[in-house]
């Protein structure tokens, strides 16, 4: 077994060496190690192969880490040929009011993806150049019916604003040789209506019962945004313990 393991890494490295696309364009992925026990768990959980669902606090770096992960892998490894980022675009009962196409109002969406890549290339032009082309591709969950998805490390993000139907439609895309990552934190759930009732609870039951995949909670401890977000978060979690105020996730 241990042999095995030493070949694959072995090959990976071979491929990174002699084939990469990052090495092609010049494009060095900065190297990313973990600083919490959960984002450790994360690694050692991806590392396994195991579908994400990742969970909990604000400011943690579930999005970033996931991205890095799903990048290494492609431009590095090879081992899948895209990124694609999924989002429920929550406010499309407000979309109407935004100029320009379908792809314009979109775009508003993916300003949080430009500064994970800059950040994680050290160039601006990072997320643009990688989606010009086509190592990663962004999408809402309206347009996921009826496709598949091979070859590909899916990453949901804003995962507690998908409604029971976005969750199974996105879960029944996934295709040969593909990978899915769900992001969220259940106490920033845009949705407002019982019939927009957000199907997290329910997908958490099913993933539980899941050996393909690894949920993982993050908390407090895993704040490393900034030491303003941490105590911001702190003093508002402490008030809810209290009952001073009201628990975001009742909201």
């Amino acid at each position: 077994m241990t042999k095995k393991i030493n070949n694959k890494k072995n090959k990976k490295n071979q491929q990174y060496n002699d084939h990469s696309f990052a090495n092609r364009i010049n494009f060095k992925l900065k190297n990313l190690i973990p600083i919490t026990e959960n984002q450790k768990k994360v690694f050692e959980a991806f590392s396994k192969n195991k579908n994400l669902l990742l969970t909990g606090t604000a400011g943690t770096g579930k999005s970033f880490i996931s991205i890095y992960l799903a990048l290494k892998e492609v431009l590095e490894y090879q081992t899948y040929k895209q990124v694609i980022i999924v989002r429920s675009i929550v406010s499309s009962r407000d979309i109407g009011f935004l100029p320009g196409s379908i792809k314009e109002k979109i775009k508003v969406y993916e300003a949080p993806y430009y500064a994970i890549f800059t950040e994680l290339f050290g160039r601006n032009d990072a997320y643009h150049y990688m989606k010009s082309k086509g190592v990663v591709d962004f999408m809402s969950t309206s347009f996921v019916r009826g496709i598949t998805i091979n070859d590909a490390i899916i990453i949901v993000d804003e995962a507690q604003n998908l409604t029971a139907q976005e969750w199974h439609s996105i879960m029944t895309r996934v295709g040969k040789n593909s990978r899915i990552i769900f992001v969220g934190d259940i106490k920033q759930n845009d949705l407002n209506t019982q019939r927009e009732k957000s199907g997290f609870y329910d997908f958490l039951k099913i993933v539980q019962n899941m050996y393909e995949f690894e949920h993982i909670e993050f908390d407090k401890n895993d704040i490393i945004r900034s030491n303003l977000v941490k105590s911001y978060i702190l003093t508002r979690e402490l008030l809810e313990e209290k009952g001073l105020i009201a628990c975001l996730s009742t909201y």
